[in-house]
């Protein structure tokens, strides 16, 4: 939760809080009725103020001074709160927008090709097929239940089941374009995008330091499958909050990436109906 949300909170709950307290106090203590005592908060608290009730008890107007000068404030911040979380949201909007735009550069550029050798390897490759076979009519539980599936996997891929080498080059080939792409202060601040650019750096840079990658100790091996396993639940969870933002906002978009799933493997991109 961001700074301007959770002041609007903070706001909301103050406001209610003087409401429900000023009601049950002017109806104790001047006799109102709950609507008039409703009636009379809120003309006062919006400085209206009609007049046509006013408290007639030492008692009542103490209250309604407390009142007044506890909720004028809380309704002009709450007002002006409410316009700047508005205004925040469509900008976060924005920036969610652009933000998945350079992730689908990335996909474009590196992810899928990665998620498919990943896949290839993954001894239970068939458990994410059977789910991740994104299609036009599914529903926010269809999404629901991909997301379960993928958090629950296993991601047992065996580093000593790749060539080491061939999945250096493809990470060192793209580092310029993934450094780039740090260079967008929209996408840091993504906890998630953030997390799996780590991953990707790290497991490139742990191929690229080591003077080979083959006959490597178990222990080794077994290090380096943790960093790729990393990277792989790191990128399928990522692609799948892509396909999400796509279905919901670009249909056209949503096609193509139907057609190069990387965990579809009749898809195509050839436009068969």
């Amino acid at each position: 939760m961001n700074r301007i949300s959770f002041r609007f909170q903070i706001y909301i709950v103050v406001f209610l809080c003087v409401i429900i307290g000023g009601m049950i106090a002017l109806m104790a203590e001047e006799g109102f009725s709950p609507l008039d005592a409703f009636y009379f908060l809120i003309v006062t608290i919006a400085t209206v103020g009609y007049g046509d009730l006013h408290p007639v008890t030492s008692l009542g107007k103490v209250t309604v001074i407390i009142i007044i000068l506890c909720g004028v404030g809380v309704f002009v911040g709450l007002v002006a709160n409410s316009i700047e979380y508005l205004i925040d949201k469509r900008e976060r909007a924005e920036r969610l927008k652009k933000m998945n735009m350079i992730i689908g550069v990335l996909f474009s550029e590196l992810g899928i090709r990665l998620l498919r050798l990943l896949g290839e390897k993954d001894p239970a490759i068939n458990e994410l097929q059977e789910v991740l076979v994104v299609a036009d009519k599914w529903s926010e539980a269809d999404f629901k239940r991909a997301f379960t599936t993928l958090e629950h996997h296993s991601y047992a891929v065996k580093s000593q089941d790749f060539n080491l080498e061939i999945l250096r080059d493809i990470l060192k080939k793209r580092e310029d374009f993934m450094i780039r792409l740090l260079e967008n202060p929209e996408l840091l601040e993504q906890e998630a995008f953030t997390e799996l650019m780590q991953a990707l750096f790290h497991l490139n840079e742990e191929l690229v330091i080591r003077e080979r990658l083959t006959d490597l100790p178990p222990s080794d091996y077994n290090h380096l499958s943790g960093d790729i396993n990393r990277v792989y639940r790191h990128l399928a969870v990522t692609w799948l909050r892509y396909m999400v933002h796509l279905k919901a906002h670009y249909p056209y978009l949503f096609s193509l990436a139907m057609r190069t799933n990387p965990f579809d493997t009749n898809a195509s991109v050839i436009v068969k109906s």
